[in-house]
C-alpha cells in the first residue's frame, strides 16, 4: 500500500497561517481531487475543521485527534496514527485502491513522514507569512516529475506540480 502525501508548500516552506492556507489556488483543487478521490484520506482535526466542505465527498475521511470524545459527522475519528492507518488500510483494500492519502496538517505529516512513499507537492511560487512549515529533506526524496503552471484567473501565484519518491535506503 502506497502512502502519498498531498500538500501545497510555498517556496519558503510555509503550508499554513492561522489554520488557513495563505494563498488561493483554485487551479489546484482539481488536482487535489484527482489525487484523493475514491481513496481513504487521513488528516488532523484542524485540517478537517478547515475544509470548506466537510466531509470531503467520495473519500473515506479519517480524522486523527487527541480528543477521544471528538465527533465529526461523515468521518471516522481515531486517536492515533496507528489506528488511522489500520482504518485506512482496511478501507483501501475494500475499495481496491493502492494508495492512502495523507492531507495534513503539519503534525499529521510529521507522524506519517517515515511511512510515506511519495510526495505530491503543489509548489507555490510565493513567500507568504505563516506559522506552519513543511520541509523536504532532499537526501531522502528524489524529484521524479515537475510541471510548472502560470497562475490562472482565480490563483494568487504561479505554481508547480512536483512528485517526489523516497530514495532507497542503503
Amino acid at each position: 500500500m502506497e502512502i502519498v502525501f498531498v500538500v501545497a508548500i510555498a517556496e519558503n516552506g510555509i503550508i499554513g497561517a492561522g489554520n488557513a492556507i495563505p494563498w488561493r489556488l483554485k487551479s489546484d483543487v482539481a488536482r487535489f481531487k484527482a489525487l484523493t478521490i475514491g481513496k481513504p484520506v487521513i488528516m488532523g482535526r484542524k485540517t478537517f475543521e478547515s475544509l470548506p466542505r466537510r466531509p470531503l465527498p467520495n473519500r473515506t475521511n479519517i480524522v486523527i485527534t487527541r480528543d477521544a470524545a471528538y465527533r465529526a459527522a461523515g468521518a471516522i475519528v481515531t486517536t492515533s496514527a496507528q489506528d488511522a492507518g489500520a482504518v485506512a488500510l482496511g478501507d483501501a483494500l475494500r475499495r481496491s485502491v493502492a494508495e492512502i492519502a495523507v492531507i495534513g496538517g503539519a503534525e499529521i505529516y510529521r507522524q506519517w513522514l517515515d511511512r510515506a512513499d511519495r510526495l505530491e507537492i503543489t509548489e507555490v511560487h510565493a513567500r507568504p507569512d505563516g506559522d506552519t512549515h513543511f520541509d523536504i529533506n532532499k537526501a531522502q526524496w528524489e524529484e521524479t516529475e515537475r510541471v510548472r503552471h502560470a497562475a490562472g484567473p482565480d490563483d494568487s501565484a504561479d505554481f508547480s506540480y512536483v512528485t517526489y519518491r523516497r530514495r532507497p535506503s542503503h
